[in-house]
């Protein structure tokens, strides 16, 4: 049985777009393998907030997909451990 996800990720822009794009189309493949992509949305670099780890702008993305209940909490994790990305948000829709 499978749900409808959105996931918000803003990543770090201290080393470049280029590397902010970079963690995205991994993290979009991992998505893709893992579940049916419907849509990708970059809103690209915006100004955060409040500063996080001394950092003002962040890279942001939206993505929306379908998949089964225990992919999100592995996709959770992945975020935890993975350099550069510095918030995310999964909502079952």
């Amino acid at each position: 049985m499978t749900a409808k996800y959105e996931t918000v990720m803003v990543c770090s822009v201290k080393n470049g777009e280029e590397a902010a794009k970079a963690i995205v189309e991994r993290i979009q493949a991992l998505i893709e393998k893992n579940a049916s992509l419907e849509n990708v949305e970059e809103w690209g670099t915006r100004r955060l907030a409040y500063p996080i780890n001394y950092e003002h702008e962040g890279y942001y993305v939206i993505f929306t997909y379908d998949c089964e209940p225990e992919f999100p909490a592995e996709l959770d994790r992945i975020f935890n451990i993975t350099d550069g990305v510095i918030r995310s948000l999964i909502v079952k829709k």
